[in-house]
């Protein structure tokens, strides 16, 4: 009764968080869009309601969050069909097949079934997945591995196995997030903008997408580069680059990571008064002046030295090294000619081929109708890939990055930028752009979380004669995405102090 008294609204928010998951869960149609919207904003409103009357109540908060993921471990994703490709690319491997010279349409139009359930699986990933080259890197690859050797024989015991590394790649975020966010000396209670996200939770724990698993060694490997041991944060950097590409975007914002100074070595000394000259007993308020003034000199000393800051070509040589080789070494078991082609082919599609739920691009795709009446995707993908290739590597020469702080802040704007310029933006992108946020005081990655929803409505038209995405609704969510990063971008000013 005690603790009903003390935590009766949280309790009673919880409750109703579970039922809306469930219904989200098991009584769900994707075409359904009012039951869509409406559970989602419910849950929107419960996510912030929990925050506003249990954010000191870590543990609490902690646990609600994992309540709410196990509500979905023996549903069926209903949001997407990825899982069937990645159940028939791991049972694929243990056959003895490379999941990348092989398409499933391949198999099924030759009345060739390679694996258990080849029909079911070829139906559930649909025509567009199957008549594809596989582009998931070796790691994710491995967990597809994983489902298929715990469960070979049923899609719902693959999914449970699936969604079970999904969750658990969560909780290693919770754990390194929190640390991360305690050494910048951030709010811990930041970390569940992320892990108790209806947006997350949904995304990944429910439809199984492994941004996931790709966040977690993200965030693992910022907290080894703060913590110094840049060694091992290459190893675990590759691990991410090997389940999603994405991390790759980042690796010029690391040029001026490693300086050949001690000025690093002086501002952690600071934060953890280690220092010789800091180093003392406090007893009154003159010894607490005299500490502060010291700190003051040594951090000047700091960025008179940064001033001088001369890059160590060496240690940044080695990282890229460690990074390059780990990620071959990954790939290594699934190497032919034929694999660095159809690789390399599928990857281009985004660039050239697949469109969803894009701003900037549609604009210049609306321009290139009036000039020449054709579909110029093929030219703009390209010259949208490059800007965003210049706009990173400008962002790494022009801006350097003397803390980890201004690394993240760097990260999530080069990330935004290549989400703003993509001709492809699937809801679960916004993932990462979400967690980096966590460890800066841009809050549009938290709006567009919410308002991503609406990407589900684009093919609203698709049992009608138009099967065109609904382009107004695309506009209503860019207008509100664009209209809060541009206020925090010039008005706010946002940039986390260094």
């Amino acid at each position: 009764m005690q603790l009903w008294k003390l935590n009766k609204v949280p309790l009673l928010l919880t409750f109703v968080g579970l039922f809306l998951y469930w219904l989200f869960a098991y009584d769900l149609i994707r075409t359904e869009y009012t039951k869509l919207i409406l559970l989602y904003s419910l849950l929107w409103i419960v996510f912030g309601l929990l925050l506003k009357y249990s954010k000191n109540n870590i543990k609490f908060l902690t646990g609600i969050a994992f309540l709410f993921r196990a509500i979905f471990i023996l549903a069926i994703p209903n949001l997407s069909q990825d899982f069937y490709r990645f159940i028939w690319d791991g049972r694929m491997i243990l056959e003895g097949l490379n999941p990348y010279l092989f398409t499933p349409e391949s198999f099924i139009q030759n009345q060739k079934f390679p694996v258990v359930q080849a029909e079911e699986l070829y139906s559930g990933m649909g025509q567009l997945n199957g008549s594809h080259f596989t582009n998931y890197p070796p790691m994710k690859q491995l967990c597809f591995v994983i489902a298929g050797l715990c469960s070979g024989h049923s899609i719902l015991g693959s999914a449970f196995v699936l969604r079970l590394l999904i969750i658990a790649a969560d909780f290693g975020t919770l754990y390194f997030g929190k640390r991360l966010l305690e050494r910048l000396n951030l709010p811990v209670k930041n970390i569940f903008w992320y892990i108790l996200n209806p947006f997350i939770i949904i995304e990944l724990t429910g439809n199984l997408h492994f941004e996931g698993v790709m966040i977690f060694f993200l965030v693992w490997s910022l907290y080894l580069l703060h913590s110094g041991k840049w060694k091992l944060a290459a190893v675990v950097f590759a691990l991410s680059i090997s389940v999603k590409l994405i991390p790759l975007l980042f690796l010029p914002l690391l040029f001026w990571w490693f300086k050949a100074n001690k000025s690093s070595e002086i501002l952690k000394q600071v934060q953890h008064d280690d220092s010789p000259k800091v180093k003392h007993t406090i007893k009154n308020k003159n010894d607490i002046s005299n500490a502060i003034d010291e700190s003051k000199e040594l951090l000047e000393s700091a960025l008179d030295d940064n001033k001088k800051t001369q890059i160590d070509i060496k240690k940044l040589i080695a990282f890229y090294g460690i990074v390059g080789m780990t990620t071959l070494i990954l790939f290594a078991p699934f190497y032919s000619s034929e694999f660095v082609t159809n690789y390399a082919e599928t990857v281009g599609l985004w660039f050239s081929n697949f469109e969803f739920n894009a701003s900037v691009y549609y604009l210049a795709r609306e321009i290139g109708y009036w000039f020449t009446g054709y579909n110029e995707i093929a030219i703009i993908g390209k010259i949208l890939a490059l800007v965003v290739f210049l706009f990173v590597v400008g962002l790494s020469l022009l801006k350097q990055q003397h803390t980890i702080k201004t690394l993240i802040t760097h990260m999530l704007l080069a990330f935004a930028v290549y989400l703003f310029l993509s001709t492809t933006v699937h809801p679960w992108y916004i993932a990462t752009l979400l967690i980096l946020s966590v460890f800066t005081n841009y809050k549009f990655p938290i709006v567009w979380s919410f308002i991503i929803i609406l990407s589900y409505l684009a093919y609203i038209n698709l049992n009608s004669a138009d099967k065109s995405e609904n382009l107004w609704i695309i506009t209503i969510e860019y207008v509100v995405v664009f209209t809060v990063f541009f206020w925090e971008l010039f008005r706010k000013k946002p940039l986390i102090n260094s």
